[in-house]
């Protein structure tokens, strides 16, 4: 009988974990999803881990199924989740339900999002506090800044700026 479990990777050895656990043969399922991040003063999209340390694989428990023993040794994975001594199962139905849910996504989570408050580090604009807009071509974004009771539309390097708490 195959259920879903959930594997203990190491930090930052999502990926190395999944490859090496599925060059063993074992059905693993990592969900990621598209993330802005800011990289050389330029807002870019990257696939990071839903869940960051963890990633699904689908094991047999009967004493047909073949041993998890390679599991903890594998390049990347630290351990298989359990309670006490007996791994843990996730649903079938939670698996595909995530599945379901991060196939064909675009960006799921923004830097910026529109109509957030932010406030501007650098420039001539420093200290001032604006709302975000919307990006602004591929290096800039737009805010919304008020000067003398008017606001007034400002076009902006997003590492410039930082999320008001």
């Amino acid at each position: 009988m195959l259920n879903w479990y959930l594997v203990y990777s190491k930090p930052r050895q999502e990926l190395c974990s999944l490859e090496n656990l599925e060059r063993q043969g074992f059905e693993c399922f990592l969900p990621l999803i598209a993330v802005e991040k800011i990289r050389r003063k330029l807002i870019v999209v990257v696939q990071e881990p839903l869940f960051p340390r963890y990633l699904f694989i689908r094991l047999d428990a009967s004493q047909e199924g073949r041993s998890w023993n390679p599991i903890r040794s594998t390049t990347g994975a630290s351990r298989l989740v359990s309670f006490g001594q007996v791994p843990a199962k996730v649903d079938d139905l939670l698996v595909d339900t995530i599945r379901a849910s991060v196939a064909g996504e675009g960006v799921r989570q923004r830097h910026f999002e529109p109509g957030e408050g932010v406030r501007i580090n650098d420039g001539p604009f420093a200290g001032l506090e604006a709302v975000y807009q919307m990006p602004d071509g591929e290096a800039r974004v737009m805010v919304l800044i008020e000067i003398l009771s008017k606001k007034i539309s400002l076009s902006i390097e997003p590492p410039s700026l930082s999320k008001l708490s």
